[in-house]
């Protein structure tokens, strides 16, 4: 097997991808793995694809639509493994479709799809952002049975939780009241996972070697990646009071309030928010009552953030700009 590791990353444009690539061409126990790394843009003009173009990576735009061109381009580079990170973009099933497609036909054997933990739990009509991750593992995992093409034989999917990192969208209501509104009832868990935790299980899969490409420890795992703490809407209060030295509250809105502060204050894709209301909407019938975190551990050896490390790492975006009067006369 060949000792060299040519990696191609998708939509390196977004949060995900740009952190990934970001530790695989920053990090020693990584950058030494690794022979070359292609990222693909739908913006390759953005200031995330210039500062990874200044860091070694070579920056492909990426055009949804141009399979031909894609598999050109994946030839090009000389990829052997690719990492499918949908794109926050109201077509991301059809580009992640074509993407798998090109990457089939270009012979690329290693493949790493980050999927979303709870699209097992969400069902089609009520939650369909969350469950076409289900129909984009089927279709990746799927050339497992295809003898003729190299990909899916040394296959790996990251489910990855709900990212602690959406909390930061309420930063104006944290800062101006002491407030983290969230539709998420007042009783149900769920356990936010630190996106650097995810970047940091992917950089390990994706810089593995085995005889038969990925390592033997990671090919055809389906890893669920959660933080390790389950949190009802008044915990997470309490670990970024404890944090930030200041007392935040949680504040149980509706799904219609949450939408509108989401619309007023959230520079994401709409896809995005439909998916964040959908994940919430999962906490609120019981699903996401649970952690794993088993595979962290395995992979990397280390323990998952804890939210209150979260809440301390982003203390600057959170903490109240003015100490919030405290309830009963406190």
């Amino acid at each position: 097997m060949s000792e060299e590791r040519n990696i191609c990353i998708t939509a390196v444009d977004g949060q995900t991808g740009f952190l990934i690539a970001e530790l695989l061409l920053k990090e020693p126990k990584f950058k030494n793995k690794i022979t070359s790394l292609t990222g693909l843009s739908l913006n390759p003009e953005s200031e995330k694809a210039k500062e990874l173009e200044s860091l070694g990576a070579v920056i492909v735009p990426h055009n949804p639509g141009r399979e031909r061109e894609m598999v050109a381009s994946l030839k090009k580079t000389g990829c052997d493994t690719i990492c499918l990170i949908p794109p926050a973009h109201k077509d991301k099933f059809d580009i992640c479709a074509e993407l798998t497609s090109a990457a089939k036909k270009a012979g690329v054997q290693n493949v790493l799809l980050i999927s979303s933990a709870g699209c097992d739990y969400a069902e089609r009509e009520k939650q369909p952002r969350l469950r076409e991750f289900i129909d984009l593992e089927a279709m990746v995992l799927s050339a497992k049975g295809d003898p003729s093409v190299p990909l899916g034989h040394s296959p790996c999917v990251i489910r990855a939780g709900f990212y602690a990192e959406n909390l930061l969208l309420y930063a104006q209501q944290a800062q101006n009241e002491g407030l983290l509104p969230l539709p998420i009832g007042e009783n149900h868990k769920f356990a936010p996972v630190a996106l650097g935790d995810i970047a940091h299980v992917a950089a390990h899969v994706l810089s593995g070697k085995g005889p038969h490409g990925f390592d033997d420890r990671h090919r055809g795992q389906m890893m669920v990646l959660t933080g390790p703490m389950l949190c009802a809407g008044k915990e997470l209060a309490e670990s970024a009071s404890k944090a930030l030295g200041q007392e935040m509250k949680f504040e149980d809105i509706s799904e219609r309030e949450a939408k509108r502060v989401l619309q007023a204050q959230a520079d994401i894709d709409d896809s995005e928010k439909e998916y964040l209301l959908e994940y919430y909407s999962l906490v609120r019938e019981g699903k996401t009552n649970y952690i794993s975190t088993t595979a962290f551990h395995d992979v990397t050896g280390e323990h998952p953030t804890e939210p209150d490390e979260f809440f301390r790492l982003y203390a600057g975006e959170l903490k109240p700009k003015k100490k919030v009067k405290r309830s009963n006369g406190a």
